[in-house]
């Protein structure tokens, strides 16, 4: 759609008065309200303002009219039961009432242009909204694409990790098996407390990994336990070297 039929459309476009929606306010409950929609908020305010002020108006005077109407009845009822001095009362009511109807005139007209005076700002409010919303929305996304992308890359980072950290653990316990093999029972206890001793009580090893909590990494992330063996996930070359002890054959031990 061009810009020429796209504002026609626009024009024909019944807008609700938007500063008056608690929906439209929440638009702008993170981020704040722009100054050129804070400005224009105001504009739609003061045709309301004053929209209100004309309508209190319009009812005094006629009130105000409609006592003067009074008086001069009740003037003409004096006037015929007795010679009073009624004639001057009865003018400047009259004046009155005349000075009340042109004010009347000038305040229904005002009236009759505010509703459209107030659709036009309404409708520049309108869109200095879409304007800000629709940018909103477009760095939102991106913000998404990036996000999303950093997970993706997060989540291959992570099986990866938990792989490397398997066979950290299956690497420990070879190792510390052969050991066990080579040195004997009595040989590895007495190192096991020495380490121990000398590493604050982290020195002691095990025979079996600790509790292996992968499993429920891998649920969370929506794998099966299988999937880490995946040959693309698998140890590289270099990290196979970190297992010295795996060629450790039972003919080198005998």
């Amino acid at each position: 759609m061009d810009e020429e039929g796209f504002r026609d459309a626009v024009s024909r476009v019944n807008v609700p008065v938007l500063v008056l929606d608690q929906k439209w306010h929440r638009l702008f409950a993170l981020t704040g309200k722009p100054a050129e929609v804070q400005l224009q908020e105001q504009i739609v305010r003061d045709i309301l303002s004053k929209q209100g002020q004309l309508n209190s108006d319009l009812i005094k005077l006629k009130r105000v009219k409609a006592d003067l109407m009074s008086n001069i009845v009740q003037n003409m009822d004096d006037s015929a039961e007795g010679p009073q001095d009624t004639d001057k009362a009865m003018s400047d009511d009259t004046r009155l009432i005349n000075e009340a109807n042109e004010k009347i005139a000038e305040i229904e007209d005002e009236l009759l242009e505010l509703p459209r005076e107030l659709q036009k700002e309404n409708k520049k409010l309108m869109l200095l909204t879409m304007s800000f919303c629709y940018s909103r929305i477009r760095i939102n996304q991106e913000e998404e694409e990036k996000i999303s992308q950093w997970i993706d890359e997060f989540r291959v980072e992570l099986k990866k990790n938990i792989i490397r950290k398997q066979n950290r653990i299956i690497n420990n316990k070879e190792i510390y098996s052969y050991m066990h093999d080579v040195f004997g029972r009595d040989v590895m206890t007495l190192f096991d407390v020495r380490y121990e001793d000398i590493q604050g009580g982290e020195g002691r090893m095990v025979m079996t990994p600790p509790k292996d909590e992968n499993q429920k990494i891998m649920k969370a992330e929506g794998e099966k336990p299988s999937d880490l063996k995946d040959p693309e996930l698998l140890p590289s070359h270099e990290e196979q070297t970190d297992r010295p002890m795996e060629n450790f054959s039972t003919k080198e031990n005998n």
